[in-house]
């Protein structure tokens, strides 16, 4: 899996104070599962809430007056959170490593540089406390608990394949209370390992709602890939600060089903500080804080339920199809996801793994074990042709397409040249005879 910083497949930040901005996309390559960054900036504490446009223009602010996530668990699948951060204080439940080379509570980075902050850029933006009146983060949904999950990738990853750790951590994250995960990260192929299959089928089972990030094509994700493109998970793509699709810290596929902001957003730094930095990475956690929104003002609901409410209520964009390859139903609208009225439905509207798996594993039958250590990769099911058996009798039986597609055109291809040969014959006796007789 590939992990880059940043989110899933790799996102922007701006430089540190005191070095210069620097546009870096880290992608360091473990089995195909990658974290999408775009360079950091620094920022300060008392700008931090100014520069969080995002929680009025999308409704978050309108949205707390009903609630603020207080009761809901959010797992964070990523790099780590640093629980030590301020604006973190009291936000983190129970953890866990799956990784076993972080720390056994989930809240030792890991990784170097960027891919080391993520998990706590990640958490920050999904339920950050600030750090008083008007300064620091602010998550989406600031009274949510986040269960961090570490998982290390590329060079930090240890003796647990990248592939096994997700499908790990997925499950640990179900049997610990948690009713949202956040995944932003992505394998940057369009199928999974079969691992996914049970993990992600034991999830939504027992009623959670999984967020993924759709990658960026600034990191060399073009088309969204797993978890993104697994049916059922809420896939969410990017836009910038006027809703327009972002080029760079987006990226585009039929599973997306709903846009939030991927720019000029800000992340709360491991050891203090504050960073600004890009990509889906950020966009998901922003659409998970609202899942926790809804789940807190409405209980009583299904992950079927929540879903809709989430995609249904989004704002138009784009203005072409809904839903479309790039912006999904829409623009994110937190205060309406917790307030309108939007009927029951009773299956996930974002599709259904368990028929997935039936139709599309239907020929995956290995006669083998699967080697232990790295993990296999399968090629996506839909895009595998079945192969044809050469039959010699039905080559030679008149069967209407063989006759059409080789013997017509093969006896057309006789008879011209029969004819031709004989007419060459008939030529040249006619010129031995006249020979002769001159």
């Amino acid at each position: 899996m590939r992990v880059g910083q940043g989110e899933a497949g790799g996102h922007r930040v701006r430089a540190q104070r005191g070095s210069r901005p620097a546009r870096r996309a880290v992608t360091a390559v473990a089995a195909a599962l990658a974290l999408t960054l775009v360079a950091p900036t620094a920022a300060h504490a008392d700008q931090v809430r100014d520069l969080e446009y995002w929680l009025a223009d999308y409704g978050f602010t309108t949205a707390w007056q009903t609630t603020r996530g207080a009761g809901v668990k959010v797992a964070v699948i990523d790099t780590g959170v640093d629980g030590s951060v301020p604006d973190l204080a009291g936000a983190l439940g129970a953890g866990t490593d799956v990784s076993e080379v972080g720390a056994p509570n989930g809240q030792k980075p890991l990784g170097d540089g960027d891919a080391a902050n993520h998990g706590t850029w990640v958490a920050s933006l999904l339920a950050g406390r600030g750090t008083g009146e008007g300064s620091g983060v602010l998550g989406a949904a600031p009274e949510a608990t986040i269960l961090p999950a570490s998982v290390a990738l590329g060079k930090a990853m240890g003796p647990v394949g990248s592939d096994e750790q997700i499908a790990q951590a997925v499950r640990w994250a179900v049997d610990n209370g948690a009713t949202v995960i956040n995944m932003s990260l992505t394998r940057n192929t369009l199928d999974w390992p079969t691992s996914w299959d049970d993990a992600f089928q034991y999830a939504f089972q027992h009623d959670v709602v999984i967020v993924a990030a759709a990658g960026n094509r600034g990191s060399g994700t073009t088309e969204v890939g797993a978890p993104a493109t697994i049916p059922g998970v809420l896939t969410v793509a990017g836009v910038d600060r006027q809703g327009q699709a972002s080029f760079d810290a987006s990226s585009q596929g039929i599973t997306i089903g709903v846009s939030a902001p991927s720019e000029q957003l800000v992340g709360a730094n491991p050891g203090g500080g504050y960073v600004q930095w890009e990509g889906t990475s950020g966009a998901a956690p922003l659409v998970s804080g609202a899942v926790a929104l809804v789940r807190a003002a409405h209980p009583e609901l299904k992950a079927a339920d929540v879903i809709e409410r989430i995609i249904r209520t989004a704002r138009p964009a784009g203005g072409g199809s809904v839903p479309s390859p790039i912006y999904g139903y829409g623009l994110l609208d937190a205060a309406a996801a917790v307030t309108a009225s939007v009927p029951h439905v009773t299956a996930n509207p974002m599709g259904d793994l368990t028929e997935w798996i039936r139709v599309h594993r239907r020929a995956e039958m290995p006669t083998t074990p699967a080697p232990t250590g790295e993990p296999q990769a399968i090629r996506a099911p839909e895009k595998l042709a079945p192969e044809r058996a050469v039959s010699w009798t039905r080559f030679f039986w008149p069967q209407w397409s063989v006759l059409t597609t080789f013997w017509i055109p093969f006896a057309l291809i006789a008879g011209f040249v029969a004819l031709a040969a004989l007419g060459g014959v008939g030529a040249w006796l006619h010129f031995r005879r006249t020979a002769r007789r001159g």
